[in-house]
């Protein structure tokens, strides 16, 4: 019975946090993104961080009536990863296989999508948001239940690893309480639905993300000195300082474009038809979120206090790769619609990501 339980977990938190999104009381918001069928600027549901506070009040509830233990989706998270694992594959290939081919391979489709932009009833379920919200409130389950598993079953409580946890907890509750924030960002502009948006929500976002507590949940504290888990907590703020900096300049720029963030007037390059802000976190580099990222992802693997152990470092090293690719792709797409602007852009921020580095 507890391999069958286990196995469906991800598929039942999955179908309480769609029920959740469709019961909770919304804020409707339009936001960057044109239907590309009909130009109309796309309308969205934003109830994420309700969604997940409720999601740990239920998780709350459930272990103190000793009705789901605390620790459950500790004691089975292998189970649970191939769970979603099936569920994520489904999905992939319904998504894909439901529409017409964009005319490039397969296996590219596979992996990108073919379609870009998919909501029901006129933004009711926003397919991205959707995902999205599955992933982040399946992660800060796990992440209280590993939390959990630390503190009833290990002796020597290692308060690195409880942060690690408290960062990813952070982590979770930025991206919902930023929800709009985040239609003006690269996932929702230009990724489309395949197994790299749809599989990665659905498993490796909230499997994988944990993955530094996931191998020390079971480990004691490694006795490194109180002012060293500081200096963790403070990298992961300066990378978090970062990323929600970007964005937020980047987001206030696109919806009121005179207005000033963080005392900084935004400067502009323009052509008298298209614009791009290049200063402030976008003229030090022009992935400057990026680095954010990769800071906070290697903050969590360092928190742990288990420099030695391989798999803590499975998270910065995939944000590095997955953000290297993804600068690039920006820069195509940008060139194409910015052309000579974009020139003109590159020119005088010439740091891809990191400032007087890269």
């Amino acid at each position: 019975m507890k391999l069958f339980l286990g196995l469906i977990t991800p598929l039942i938190v999955y179908a309480a946090v769609t029920f959740l999104h469709i019961i909770i009381p919304v804020k409707r918001v339009k936001g960057y993104v044109k239907n590309e069928a009909t130009s109309k600027t796309m309308n969205y549901r934003i109830n994420g961080i309700f969604v997940l506070v409720s999601s740990i009040l239920i998780w709350f509830v459930l272990g103190y009536l000793n009705i789901v233990s605390y620790v459950w989706l500790y004691e089975t998270r292998w189970l649970g990863l191939i769970g979603a694992t099936i569920i994520g594959l489904v999905y992939t290939f319904y998504i894909v296989l439901k529409y017409k081919s964009t005319g490039k391979s397969f296996l590219a489709d596979f992996w990108f999508g073919r379609v870009k932009d998919l909501q029901f009833k006129d933004g009711f379920i926003d397919t991205k948001m959707w995902l999205y919200l599955i992933g982040a409130v399946m992660l800060q389950l796990n992440v209280l239940s590993f939390a959990a598993y630390h503190i009833i079953n290990v002796e020597s409580i290692n308060f690195g690893f409880l942060l690690g946890c408290a960062m990813l907890t952070w982590f979770c509750f930025d991206y919902l309480l930023f929800e709009k924030i985040h239609l003006w960002t690269y996932d929702f502009i230009a990724e489309r639905i395949g197994f790299k948006l749809g599989f990665g929500c659905l498993v490796f976002y909230p499997y994988f993300y944990s993955v530094s507590i996931w191998f020390t949940a079971h480990l004691p504290n490694p006795g490194y000195p109180l002012w060293l888990i500081f200096f963790f907590g403070a990298l992961f703020i300066f990378g978090w300082l970062f990323t929600r900096g970007a964005n937020m300049q980047k987001y206030f720029f696109k919806t009121e474009p005179e207005r000033k963030f963080l005392w900084i007037k935004p400067e502009v390059i323009s052509d008298g038809k298209l614009s791009l802000l290049a200063n402030g976190f976008w003229g030090a580099s022009r992935h400057i979120n990026y680095l954010g990222e990769i800071i906070q992802a290697s903050a969590i693997a360092l928190a742990s206090g288990y420099f030695g152990i391989w798999m803590v470092w499975l998270y910065p090293t995939y944000y590095i790769a997955l953000m290297l690719t993804r600068q690039a792709d920006d820069n195509k797409i940008c060139k194409t619609k910015y052309g000579k602007l974009w020139d003109q852009y590159t020119e005088k921020v010439k740091y891809k990501i990191i400032p007087f580095i890269y």
